[in-house]
Order: C-alpha cells, then structure tokens, then sequence
C-alpha cells in the first residue's frame, strides 16, 4: 500500500504524465520534487503545472552550489571519465536527486519515491540504487516499468485524454535531452544512426569551432587542494566558476563530444554532449597536478580512475568502496594548489603555463644547461644495468 509518493518532476510530457497515472493507479497522494541543477529552464512553470496536476506538495530546490562542491569537484580531482571521454554529467546528478528525494520522503511521511527513468536506461538503476542506499526500507515506483505507455505518441494520447498540458513538437520526437551546470547530453532521433552526424542545430551551448572567435582567449585558473576557486584572479562559488567557464568554453567551441558508450544495463547507446566547462577543468586540473603530485601517486591515481569512474557510471556513488576512494583521492589533493594558464581556440583547449609554491618541478634538475652539480649524470649507468638484469639473464638463458 503506498499513500504517499515523492516524484522527481520535471514539468515535461513524462513526468506530468507519471504524476497523473500515480494518483489513478495508486490512489495515493503524490508530492513533486523539482531540482534545480543548473538546467537553465524557468522552473516555475513546472510548479504552475503541478499545482493544476493535483500535486499534494511540492518541492523545486535550488541545488546548484551542492551540485558543484560535493559532486563536480570531487568527481574532478580524480580526473574523472568513462571509457576514454564521458565527462559523466549525468550520471554525478543522480546521487544528488536521489539523496534529495529520499530526504523530502521522510519530511513528508512519504512511503515511497517515484522517477521517469526508462527500463532502458542507465538512470533507472542511479536513482535507485540511491534511493536504497540511503533508505534501505524506501519503496520505488518506476512507471517505465509497469506501464504501456511506451511510446511518445501514447503519452500524447494519455496526456490529452486527462488535459494534461503539453508541449507538442511535431510529428517528429525531439531529441532526449539532460542538462544540468556541467553537461547537456542529447539522445534519440537520428543519434540512433551511429553513421549519422549530429546536426548543426542541435548544439545549443557550444559555438561550431571553425565558427569560434579567430582570436584565442586566455584564462588562469586557481587551485586549492584540488579544487578550481578563482579564474582571473576573481574568486568565484563553485556554481559561479563552473558557468562561467561554460560560458567562455562555449563561445569557443570547447567541449563537443559524440560517443557510443556501454551502458550498465547492456546495450551500445550512442549519443552527443557538451561539457565545455568540464573540458576545461578536467585539462586544468591534470596540468596543476603536474607539478605537484609525486610521480608514483599520479600514476596510482590514474590506475584507480577508470575503476572510479565506473563506480559513477554505474549508480554506486553512495557506496563503501566511492567512499574508499574518494578518501585515497582527497588525501592526494592537500597539495594540489596552485595556478594554471590556458589558451582556448576553435575547439581547442591547451595548457600554457602553471605554477605552484608546492610545485616539484626543480628547474635545476631539469635544465639542459649546466646544472652546477645538481644531478650527477653518472648515477645513471648503475640504475641502467640494474633495470637491465632481468632482461639479459632472459636473453642468456634463451641463448
């Protein structure tokens, strides 16, 4: 028996549909939870929506900033992606929702929570392995699973049999889209052709590159422990930093990606993102760890990255091995301080200067001129010969 359920609304055609279909077959009470992650939508609307819907509550959070601080940078210092590029901006949001939503279900004496994810997405399982996580005794109905409102167009039919207010787009679905302050992501319609090139209309946030500015633009970057906290020498909030790099990103042409990706649940999913604040911090990032991280713990760090990055993709945010390594990863951080200078062109982001206090760069030991004893090339023979060992005892005994 469910008489109380907490729903992750957005205000579109399936999410609306959802809050309608929950009162019918559930009979129960249903309470909307709008997040506000930095989409860029007016979100008033979807409470006006609500309200009509018969909504019990309803909730739109402003969590823009504890998206960026406890999930963005984090996710970050580990130089974070999935399968060579995705810069997982959907996926770090989920634990966000979910942890939101399990939160208002126990304000609210909710029995259980709800979301519009499909049976075919990576989503489903991100917001509720969340949801378990954080409430182990939390009930969850995922309608994509029960319903057979399984196409756009019986949504529509659905939609206008219970006057439900909707936006129509033609004939023709509209890309499937997610955005939030570190990515905008689009799937469906002819991205389900792996041979087809995104159209040029579909980017929303990036200039086309041959289309950027012909002059470069130059930025400099702060760290603090890992962390991004001033471009510019202007210290910004997390939120305030991550769109303006956006901003600067955009304009010219970084951050474009088109992918094919293996989703969790089994399947080759292609799609396209931009992510130019996150292309730029993730290229800042790795170059002010240059010059502050030990050889041996940049390497550990990039071993453990792709498993991290997994963990993400994946839905487990929330469990005892992130945590693990979240803790390994913050510990390699406390030195990471410093500033990067980078050079944005056509869709290009490059690294041009950095600097630390704590850098180990040692200019001494680097130069190709003299070096006034510094390094005694001469050590080098020994550390050759024993590297050497193993390989000519194999080759004398192979003959």
């Amino acid at each position: 028996m469910v008489k109380k359920v907490v729903l992750a609304y957005s205000g579109g055609l399936d999410t609306s549909v959802i809050l309608k279909w929950l009162q019918d077959q559930y009979q129960c009470d249903v309470v909307t939870f709008t997040a506000d992650i930095g989409q860029g939508e007016e979100l008033e609307p979807a409470r006006a929506k609500a309200e009509k819907l018969g909504a019990r509550e309803i909730f739109i959070d402003d969590l823009r900033q504890e998206f960026v601080r406890d999930y963005v940078f984090p996710m970050f210092r580990a130089n974070t992606i999935y399968e060579g590029e995705y810069l997982l901006g959907t996926s770090i949001a989920r634990p966000l929702i979910a942890k939101r939503m399990v939160e208002i279900a126990a304000d609210v004496g909710a029995d259980a929570v709800a979301h519009g994810a499909t049976g075919k997405g990576n989503d489903q399982v991100r917001f509720e392995l969340g949801a378990y996580a954080l409430n182990p005794d939390i009930q969850v109905i995922a309608p994509w699973r029960e319903w057979d409102l399984n196409s756009r167009e019986k949504l529509l039919a659905y939609a206008e049999q219970h006057g439900i207010p909707v936006e129509r787009h033609g004939k023709k679905s509209p890309y499937s889209m997610d955005a939030n302050l570190l990515h905008i992501s689009y799937e469906g319609g002819i991205l389900e052709d792996p041979w087809a090139e995104a159209e040029d209309s579909m980017w929303r946030w990036t200039t086309a590159p041959e289309q950027a500015p012909d002059q470069p633009r130059y930025l400099e970057i702060a760290f603090a422990h890992g962390d991004p906290i001033a471009i510019d020498d202007e210290p910004l909030t997390p939120a305030q930093l991550l769109a303006h790099l956006n901003t600067v990103g955009g304009e010219h042409g970084i951050g474009r990606l088109d992918i094919v990706e293996n989703r969790y649940v089994g399947m080759k999913s292609r799609g396209c993102y931009e992510t130019p604040g996150g292309t730029i911090l993730l290229k800042a990032h790795r170059a002010i760890e240059s010059i502050t991280l030990d050889r041996e713990v940049a390497h550990l760090k990039d071993e453990l990255m792709p498993r991290y990055a997994s963990i993400i993709y994946n839905g487990f945010w929330w469990s005892p091995e992130r945590r693990a390594l979240q803790t390994l990863i913050d510990q390699t951080q406390r030195l990471v301080n410093g500033v990067v200078r980078l050079k944005l062109y056509k869709g290009s982001c490059m690294v041009v200067g950095r600097q630390s206090q704590e850098s180990l760069f040692d200019p001494r030991i680097a130069t190709f001129e003299d070096d006034a004893g510094a390094y005694n090339q001469k050590d080098a023979e020994g550390f050759i010969k024993l590297n050497a060992l193993r390989l000519r005892i194999e080759k004398r005994l192979q003959g």
